[in-house]
C-alpha cells in the first residue's frame, strides 16, 4: 500500500479542513494517510519514506507573499528538504480579491523545483471555504492518488 504524508499549517481550520478531505479520499483511493500539523513535523520527515509528500498553506498578506504562521516558520527549512525524485502535491486555501492569490503555493512549487522533487499534479488553489470547493477538492485528491 502506498503511503502519504500530508503536511499543513492553518490558522482559521480551512486549511486543515481541505487536507483532512484531501486525506479522507486518498484513503478510499487505498492509500495509507499521515496527516501532521506543520508545527509538529521535522523537515527531515518529508520524503523518507513516503511515497508522497503534500504540502499545504493558506497565503496571507496583501503587499507580500505571506504564509500561514507556523507554516512561515517552516518553509526557510524547505531547502534542507531532501525531495530529489520524490512524488510531491501541493494545495492551499486563499482569497483572489488579493494581489497574491495563493501565492504560498507558488513559493511551494519554486522550492518543489529547486530540490528536485516531481509534482505529480497541478497545485490546488482554494478560493474562498473549502465546503464551497468540496468536487473540485475530491477530484483534485482522486487525480493525486491516481498519479502514485
Amino acid at each position: 500500500m502506498a503511503a502519504a504524508l500530508i503536511v499543513y499549517g492553518s490558522t482559521t481550520g480551512n486549511t486543515q479542513r481541505v487536507a483532512e478531505d484531501i486525506a479522507a479520499a486518498l484513503f478510499k483511493n487505498g492509500l495509507a494517510v499521515t496527516m501532521k500539523n506543520v508545527s509538529e513535523v521535522r523537515v527531515e520527515e518529508l520524503g523518507g519514506s513516503y511515497d508522497l509528500t503534500l504540502l499545504g498553506s493558506s497565503t496571507w498578506g496583501e503587499e507580500e507573499i505571506e504564509f500561514q504562521e507556523d507554516f512561515g516558520e517552516f518553509y526557510p527549512q524547505l531547502d534542507k528538504a531532501e525531495l530529489e525524485g520524490k512524488k510531491v502535491a501541493l494545495f492551499g486555501c486563499g482569497d483572489s480579491s488579493y494581489t497574491h492569490f495563493c501565492g504560498a503555493v507558488d513559493l511551494l512549487e519554486e522550492v518543489v523545483e529547486r530540490q528536485g522533487g516531481e509534482l505529480v499534479v497541478d497545485s490546488l488553489r482554494i478560493d474562498g471555504e473549502p465546503a464551497d470547493n468540496a468536487a473540485e477538492i475530491l477530484d483534485w485528491a482522486q487525480q493525486v492518488a491516481a498519479a502514485v
